[in-house]
């Protein structure tokens, strides 16, 4: 169950944005996450490339895939897919 103020399971994770998702953009921080631990985070497409920019600044393996894609299996990098 969802709570009062809670994002819907498909809005955008962008801070301010209440738009619909289209995009996963799985993540990991190599310093406390092991190569088979990701976390997801959903972007629009207007944020989609904003997202992405902030991970990879930080030299965070990032991989963005559809929404309606199923979750990776393999680590992150192995088979990067971009949105353009």
């Amino acid at each position: 169950m969802i709570g009062l103020g809670a994002p819907q399971a498909t809005q955008c994770s962008r801070a301010g944005c209440s738009a619909d998702a289209s995009w996963r953009v799985e993540w990991r921080n190599p310093r406390i996450h092991t190569e088979d631990r990701r976390k997801v985070w959903l972007a629009c497409d207007e944020h989609v490339e904003y997202l992405r920019g902030f991970l990879s600044s930080r030299s965070f393996p990032v991989e963005v895939l559809a929404l309606e894609a199923p979750a990776s299996t393999a680590p992150i990098g192995a088979a990067a897919r971009g949105t353009t």
